[in-house]
């Protein structure tokens, strides 16, 4: 028969290490990296068809986007047809901010169009990796063509949710005297669109 010192000693090491497991939080994600080399046209509509090409000025993003340890990839677009080739090179179209205001049915969003002309058609390519190819994978884990996304600069660091921390796509959006600014984030099944709120200039 054991002794209560032993069995004590058990107990203790059962309660340490329960407690561990409750306190261990997530590792934050790495931050993400700017493309010194930034994907051209081609490997764009490779990925997702000629209706897209590169949005110039923008800056391109590599990161783990969906917290698998392998690197994704965020590009800035502009995509004529959105739908047109989401079957056939196997993307989802989402509208993030849309689904926000309460509108998320991408086959009636997918048809609204900006007030300015040269924003028209604007849109975030992300590409999910996979395997030791990451993003530049011959078959990526999953792809996604957001639209309607107000942004007129990108940026991505840390954004922190109730029990982790994710990467965020910040967006800035200059109105008429006004700054806006939001998140897009990957919640485990789909990419959400939050506002960060405004400020007077």
């Amino acid at each position: 028969m054991r002794s209560p010192r032993h069995l004590f000693s058990i107990l203790a090491i059962l309660i340490t290490s329960a407690a561990w497991a409750v306190d261990k939080k997530p590792l934050p994600p790495a931050p993400a990296k700017s493309l010194a080399q930034p994907v051209t046209n081609e490997f764009i509509q490779k990925q997702f068809g000629e209706n897209c090409t590169v949005l110039p000025g923008l800056r391109q993003f590599i990161g783990d986007f969906d917290g698998d340890g392998i690197d994704d990839l965020v590009v800035a677009a502009k995509c004529k047809n959105p739908m047109a080739d989401r079957d056939e090179l196997d993307y989802v179209v989402a509208d993030p901010f849309d689904t926000f205001m309460g509108f998320g049915d991408v086959k009636v969003t997918s048809s609204f169009a900006s007030d300015v002309p040269e924003r028209r058609g604007i849109a975030m390519l992300i590409i999910h990796g996979a395997d030791k190819d990451a993003w530049q994978a011959e078959k990526p884990k999953a792809k996604f063509l957001l639209i309607n996304l107000p942004f007129k600069t990108l940026t991505v660091k840390k954004y922190s949710l109730k029990k982790k921390a994710v990467l965020g796509i910040y967006m800035e959006e200059q109105g008429a005297g006004e700054s806006n600014s939001s998140v897009i984030y990957w919640d485990g099944k789909k990419y959400r669109y939050v506002q960060l709120g405004s400020t007077m200039e």
